[in-house]
């Protein structure tokens, strides 16, 4: 605030190369938030309309949103049940003609199947777009999510793993899409009054990395507190799935969902809160099935784990005793109903 730099400046430019090092990409650009992230980065590799871009109905709307503000196609396939991942084999089922880019999330902060879904993309000269909002410094195979395809997508939303007051993150190797992002959200111009395209206003003011930078920071020790909690209920937690982790896969737990199966989940999570414990849907309604797309498709796993997914306090400032607490009631409520 001091400096009198409250725009776009030195702020964002030394978050940018922090954040690059944290992720190792070549770039980042930083806008004013996740969803700009990942419509800037359609924008800037030339996705629009006529394109297809084939993404998972269990997400957030910003996925689907974002492929249509572009002005493409997003076409919804399910997912694998294991990771709450894009299933590689629907991926492939779905392409056509259209078909330009595959858009994976890394839902809850456990990495998508990226091995496989690049080895998709390159047989059929496919764009990969990285939904990462939920996945600072997750990786697969020692990569980092945000590397795998053409740009990756983070979110520095208040209930992000860390966050900037608001902000997103485009993340590439390509120096051409890198250029473009930059031109985009600055109204198209990369230098004052020299208008190269028809820009947006999605720049991340001063203020904003500041905070980021000062949160990437934590990021790795957060990252670890998540991860031990997690590690806790992985061998605490009793009559329900837990989150499996892949092989070469870091999860950075986002979330920490389980899934109900043999109750109701609605019924299971007021059964936790009247104990003390709050929890999370994320995603009740597939995208598919919103008003916003309302489409009549078939994807069996979507709507099972729709209906399953109950989210845990993960957070890193968890106590041993409110570890102890949510084993207690999740291992009761879950006796109690079999």
């Amino acid at each position: 605030m001091r400096s009198g730099m409250l725009a776009q400046g030195p702020e964002v430019a030394a978050f940018e190369t922090e954040f690059s090092a944290i992720v190792g990409g070549a770039h980042s650009v930083a806008v004013n938030s996740g969803t700009s992230a990942l419509h800037m980065a359609f924008v800037a590799a030339g996705v629009g309309h006529g394109d297809e871009v084939i993404v998972p109905s269990f997400s957030f709307a910003a996925t689907a949103n974002a492929v249509a503000l572009a002005g493409a196609t997003p076409v919804f396939v399910d997912i694998e049940e294991d990771y709450f991942s894009i299933d590689p084999a629907a991926v492939e089922a779905a392409i056509t003609p259209k078909t330009r880019a595959i858009m994976p999330v890394h839902l809850y902060g456990h990495p998508a199947l990226m091995v496989e879904l690049t080895e998709i993309a390159q047989k059929h000269d496919l764009l990969v777009f990285e939904d990462a909002a939920q996945a600072h410094a997750a990786s697969v195979n020692g990569i980092p999510v945000g590397n795998w395809g053409i740009a990756g997508s983070f979110s520095f939303y208040p209930t992000k793993n860390m966050t900037s007051g608001e902000g997103g993150m485009i993340t590439t190797s390509s120096d051409e899409l890198a250029r473009m992002a930059r031109v985009l959200r600055n109204q198209g111009m990369e230098r004052r009054y020299e208008n190269e395209v028809v820009g947006f206003n999605t720049r991340m003011t001063d203020i904003h990395a500041a905070i980021g930078r000062v949160q990437l920071g934590k990021l790795a020790g957060w990252t670890q507190q998540r991860q031990d909690n997690a590690h806790f209920f992985d061998a605490n937690l009793s009559g329900v799935i837990t989150p499996p982790t892949a092989e070469g896969s870091v999860h950075v737990y986002h979330q920490y969902t389980i899934r109900v199966v043999d109750q109701d989940r609605d019924a299971f999570a007021e059964a936790l809160a009247a104990r003390g414990v709050g929890t999370g849907v994320y995603y009740p309604t597939p995208i598919h099935r919103l008003p916003s797309f309302r489409l009549d498709l078939d994807l069996p796993v979507t709507e099972e784990v729709a209906t399953q997914a109950l989210s845990l306090p993960v957070y890193p400032s968890l106590t041993e005793q409110e570890r102890d607490t949510i084993v207690e009631a999740v291992n009761d409520v879950a006796k109690a109903g079999s």
